[in-house]
């Protein structure tokens, strides 16, 4: 379980430390000396955020899914060791498993409707 962790935790600095580092390519600054073309800008302005959304979206869904896969692996592994250890209370275990993974499911899916909030409404 900490070999776990410590991975996701390298898994997780290298990911913000690779955001952060591409936050310059974001930046686009006009050239001086040019004049200001008003509908270009606002093209400009409209691909921005296009793009942006398409990271935002892409963080968020990744991040639930991985999560939610995560959390789904251990619970069944967990479900797996306790039915191995007491095979009499075999259906009360798989019960409270599938209960389980009815709500990490449920997670995601919230996840993936904001998702499609963000790419459609916003």
């Amino acid at each position: 379980m900490k070999h776990l962790l410590k991975k996701i935790l390298v898994l997780t600095g290298v990911l913000v430390l690779s955001l952060s580092l591409a936050a310059p390519a974001f930046a686009d600054a006009p050239v001086q000396g040019e004049p200001a073309d008003a509908p270009a800008a606002v093209e400009n302005q409209a691909d921005n955020t296009i793009g942006l959304k398409a990271i935002a979206v892409a963080l968020a869904i990744g991040i639930a899914a991985g999560g939610g896969g995560i959390g789904m692996g251990l619970a069944t592994a967990k479900s797996a060791e306790g039915i191995s250890r007491q095979p009499e209370a075999e259906g009360k275990i798989r019960t409270m498993m599938m209960l389980g993974l009815v709500f990490i499911e449920t997670a995601i899916i919230y996840a993936l409707l904001v998702v499609i909030l963000i790419i459609f409404v916003l």
